[in-house]
C-alpha cells in the first residue's frame, strides 16, 4: 500500500486561499497602476542568482539569511534576498540599451531564511519602483509622492512616511570620529524599534566597540522630537562642522518643502533614528507606518544608493527607490477587516436551471463577460436553494435568475445576495438592460 503523506508547508512559508489571494491580486494591480502613472516601466529578473551577485550586498545578516547552494552545473547559486541587487546587475548588464535615467518597478518573490514574525515570511512579495542615473534630489522627491500616492490608492489615510538621511548619520559619525565604524553603527541604531534605546547602546558597545558615552552621543539623535521645523534645527546643531551631514540636512529640507505642494504634508515626519540596515543606502531613506497598527512595522521602505552598481559597472549609477510590503501590509489589512471574506474574482452569479437552455445561458454570460462584467455560470442544473448557498458561500454579490418562465416571459430578476432585493429586467438579445443594471447594484 502506498504511504500518505501528510499535507503540511514549511515552516516560514504559507499558501494564498483565493479569500487572501484575491485582494493581494488586487493590491498587485493597484501598486502597479500607481507606478505606471508616474512612469515607471515593468522588468523581470531570474528568482536564482549567480552567490556573488548577491552575497556581501546587503550586509552582514543578509548573507546569512541567503537560501544558497550549488545546481547541477557545479555553480554555487542563490534565491534573490531583494530585487534591488539583481536591478544594480540588470542595469549594469543592460545599461547601453536602457539608458538614463532608468525609471522600473518590478514584483516578484523573495526568499530570506529569517525568523518568522506576524506578516513576515522566509518567501514573500516585494513591489519594487526604482529611479537609476541621476542624483537629483527630484528622483527622491518623486519616491516619497510615489509611496503616499500607494498608501491612499490602496485604501489608507493614516499613515506617517518617515524620513531620513544617510547623509546625516554619517555626518554625526565624522563629528565624533566614528565614521570608521559606521556599517555596525547603523545596524545597531536600525534596530532601535526592536530592542529599545538601551539595547541599541549595548549592542553599539559589543557590535561597534564604542564607548557607553559614545554610544549614548550617537542614539541622541533619537531623542529629536517635534515638528519637522525644529527637528530639522536640532539636525544641524548636531552635524555642524560636516559637510556631508549639512548636505544631508538640506536634502531633507528640499524634500519636504516640495511634498507640501503635491501631497498631504502631514502624512510626512523626519525620524533620525532611521538608519534602515542595508549597507547600500547612501541619502534618504524611507520608512511607512499605520497609525492605526504601527507594531507591525514598516510597510514601505526604501532609499537612494549611489554605490550598489558599482560592484558591477564602471559606469557611474545612482538610484533611488522603495517597496512595498505586500505581506506584511495585507496581514496588517487582514488584522484590521479592510478586507472581505471573498472567494471569487466575479461578481455576478448565472445559477444553472434549464438543461435544454444551456447555450442560452452560456451565450447571456458571454455578452455579459464582453461588456466586462465577471460572471460564474454554475456548471450542474441543481436545487436553486443549493445554488445560491454556493454563491453566498463564495461572495457572489448578484444573481441572474434564469428560469424556464424566465425564458419564456422575455424577463429574468436580478437578486441582490446581501439584501435579498430583487429586481426584474428584460431579457434582450445585447442584454442592455442587465448590464446597465448589474453595473448600477455592483457600483
Amino acid at each position: 500500500m502506498q504511504r500518505i503523506i501528510t499535507p503540511r508547508t514549511l515552516k516560514g512559508f504559507r499558501d494564498y486561499p483565493p479569500h487572501v489571494m484575491i485582494p493581494r491580486e488586487r493590491i498587485m494591480e493597484t501598486a502597479r497602476r500607481v507606478y505606471r502613472s508616474y512612469g515607471y516601466a515593468p522588468i523581470d529578473t531570474p528568482a536564482l542568482e549567480y552567490l556573488e551577485i548577491l552575497a556581501g550586498k546587503g550586509g552582514e545578516e543578509s548573507d546569512k539569511q541567503l537560501y544558497q547552494f550549488q545546481d547541477h552545473g557545479e555553480r554555487w547559486v542563490a534565491l534573490r534576498f531583494d530585487l534591488t541587487v539583481p536591478l544594480a546587475r540588470f542595469i549594469a548588464q543592460h545599461f547601453a540599451e536602457l539608458g538614463t535615467p532608468f525609471k522600473r518597478y518590478h514584483l516578484a518573490t523573495v526568499w530570506r531564511g529569517e525568523n518568522t514574525q506576524r506578516g513576515r515570511y522566509r518567501e514573500f512579495m516585494q513591489c519594487d519602483f526604482d529611479t537609476v542615473g541621476t542624483r537629483s534630489v527630484e528622483a527622491d522627491i518623486e519616491t516619497a509622492l510615489v509611496i503616499h500616492d500607494l498608501l491612499r490608492a490602496i485604501g489608507f489615510e493614516g499613515f506617517r512616511i518617515y524620513v531620513n538621511n544617510r547623509k546625516i548619520l554619517n555626518g554625526l559619525l565624522d563629528v565624533l570620529g566614528l565614521r570608521d565604524r559606521a556599517v555596525p553603527i547603523l545596524r545597531s541604531l536600525d534596530k532601535s524599534a526592536k530592542i529599545g534605546l538601551d539595547g541599541v547602546v549595548q549592542e553599539m558597545q559589543a557590535a561597534a566597540g564604542l564607548t557607553e558615552a559614545q554610544a549614548r552621543q550617537v542614539v541622541g539623535l533619537t531623542s529629536l522630537r517635534g515638528e519637522n521645523a525644529e527637528v530639522l534645527h536640532g539636525l544641524e546643531g548636531l552635524v555642524r562642522g560636516s559637510p556631508l551631514g549639512e548636505e544631508g540636512v538640506a536634502e531633507l529640507r528640499d524634500l519636504l518643502k516640495a511634498v507640501e505642494a503635491a501631497a498631504r504634508p502631514e502624512c510626512f515626519r523626519i525620524d533620525a533614528s532611521i538608519a534602515r540596515g542595508l549597507d547600500y543606502y547612501t541619502g534618504t531613506i524611507y520608512e511607512t507606518f499605520l497609525d492605526a497598527l504601527p507594531g507591525i512595522g514598516s510597510v514601505c521602505s526604501g532609499g537612494r544608493y549611489d554605490n550598489l552598481a558599482a560592484l558591477f559597472t564602471r559606469q557611474e549609477l545612482p538610484g533611488v527607490g522603495a517597496s512595498l510590503g505586500l505581506d506584511r501590509l495585507l496581514a496588517a489589512m487582514e488584522e484590521l477587516g479592510m478586507i472581505e471574506g471573498v472567494q471569487t474574482p466575479a461578481p455576478a452569479f448565472l445559477p444553472y436551471f434549464v438543461p435544454q437552455r444551456r447555450n442560452e445561458y452560456l451565450r447571456l454570460a458571454a455578452v455579459l463577460r464582453a461588456a466586462g462584467l465577471g460572471v460564474e455560470f454554475f456548471p450542474e442544473p441543481k436545487k436553486l436553494s443549493q445554488q445560491l448557498k454556493y454563491a453566498d458561500r463564495r461572495g457572489h454579490r448578484v444573481a441572474i435568475l434564469l428560469g424556464e418562465d424566465e425564458f419564456q416571459s422575455g424577463r429574468c430578476l436580478l437578486k441582490d445576495l446581501k439584501t435579498g432585493q430583487q429586481i426584474e429586467v428584460p431579457l434582450q438579445d445585447d442584454a442592455a438592460e442587465i448590464i446597465a443594471q448589474l453595473r448600477r447594484m455592483l457600483d
